[in-house]
């Protein structure tokens, strides 16, 4: 099975907590705070592999979680760092923020990475909060999250030559011919929904991917029919073949076929129709008056096309065109960047995306002020209300952050709650 499309959440590892530690040696009464950092969390990292083909192995498992960091330890040690969690994927991965629909990044060398959710850093221990006056800090900091998202990884197949043309005119039945590939074949329309690949090896040490892609349709530039899904895996080959039912046993006429998906490419992006293409005339063998072929041949020439009788299902033809494709491809300089007008070339950063993360909410909700957010979820873990120096911090924090602004905003009095997390605190200005 192809699959060329996923959906998948990723988190970052949570950073270690710093520690709360104090020197307790021998001869040392009274020694100073020595709580060591917490370790990063494991990013999420999106790596190539070219011996994968698929997104298969993203398609029943959904959630991936990368290691916490270790908390820190007495005697300034700090903590182990998360181990990153790999995920591998096929050359030509696209990997996009589903909230967004931006690109985080276009993958297409084999080893080729990309951090799709960081792992948040360590906490400080409570070394680093000792002052001239706070001698003996009793509280650390807590670790930060790690960045979560859900992520769509989209495959641009890149196979070498692409073989496109109308549903039913032979495509697949000359893909199962000049390779190993088994697609499955029969004599009705969209026999092919997703593309099938198949190495040539027509001439030793020559070979090159060949790609049955789902037929077109008028209207595919608009996703009518399999319209979008043909025309993405048409956009990172380097070569077209374009496959006609020479013998319009169906009632079709070749040149307005050959017209009608060139119109279709050019109208989803020019580019397409730019791409080089070699005409396979196919079915002659049920061509009784070969007239119509040589009226054929002879338009396509004055195009500028070069046009190759072949049988598919007798095979005549095909060593003479598979040559020929040979010939052009070792011209073809390789060219696996995005074409598509319609995207986004930009890739955006991890940075652009993190919007709601750094956000605090402050909301009245019946006789509750709520006070919500990333940031002060992290305040208050990293806050020990039984330290009266944690407190103060705590406090200074937030009226350095305006959130006592914001709740006087809100028509907060003295007396009335505030809940944070699962604390409640009475307001006092």
């Amino acid at each position: 099975m192809f699959v060329d499309k996923a959906r998948i959440f990723v988190k970052g590892g949570k950073g270690g907590n710093g520690a709360v530690s104090f020197r307790r040696e021998k001869y040392v009464p009274a020694g100073g705070p020595d709580g060591g950092d917490g370790g990063r969390g494991g990013n999420v990292i999106i790596e190539v592999d070219e011996g994968l083909r698929t997104l298969m192995d993203f398609r029943y498992k959904k959630k991936y979680i990368a290691e916490s960091g270790e908390n820190g330890k007495g005697k300034k040690m700090f903590g182990k760092d998360g181990e990153d969690l790999i995920l591998k994927v096929p050359p030509g991965t696209i990997v996009r923020d589903e909230k967004t629909g931006l690109v985080i990044a276009d993958l297409v060398r084999n080893k080729q990475r990309a951090v799709v959710a960081r792992g948040g850093k360590g906490g400080k221990g409570n070394i680093h909060f000792k002052t001239s006056t706070r001698q003996a800090p009793g509280f650390a900091e807590a670790g930060d999250y790690g960045e979560e998202r859900w992520i769509i990884l989209e495959l641009k197949l890149l196979a070498d030559v692409g073989l496109i043309g109308f549903p039913n005119v032979g495509k697949s039945t000359i893909l199962s011919v000049v390779t190993k590939a088994t697609p499955k074949v029969a004599n009705y329309h969209f026999t092919t929904i997703t593309p099938n690949l198949g190495v040539v090896e027509e001439i030793r040490g020559k070979s090159f991917v060949l790609a049955d892609i789902p037929g077109l349709i008028e209207g595919a530039h608009e996703g009518i029919g399999l319209g979008h899904e043909f025309l993405r895996h048409v956009e990172r080959t380097k070569l077209l073949i374009h496959v006609v039912d020479i013998s319009g046993i169906e009632g079709r006429d070749p040149i307005d076929d050959f017209e009608k998906i060139n119109e279709e490419l050019k109208l989803y992006n020019p580019k397409l129709a730019e791409k080089q293409q070699v005409i396979a005339a196919n079915k002659i063998d049920l061509l009784e008056d070969m007239s119509k072929y040589k009226e054929f041949e002879k338009i396509m020439n004055e195009r500028g096309y070069k046009v190759f009788p072949i049988s598919a299902a007798t095979k005549k033809g095909l060593r003479e065109l598979l040559l020929y494709v040979i010939e052009l491809l070792d011209k073809i300089e390789d060219n696996v960047e995005i074409i598509n007008d319609q995207e986004t070339h930009k890739i955006y950063t991890l940075d652009s995306l993190e919007d709601d993360r750094k956000e605090v909410i402050v909301r009245k909700e019946n006789n509750f002020y709520i006070v919500e957010g990333k940031p002060i979820e992290k305040l208050v873990y990293s806050t020990d209300f039984n330290d009266i120096d944690s407190i103060r911090r705590f406090q200074n924090i937030l009226k350095n952050r305006g959130i006592f602004e914001q709740l006087k905003e809100i028509g907060i009095k003295d007396g009335d709650t505030v809940k944070i997390l699962d604390i409640e605190f009475e307001y006092y200005d």
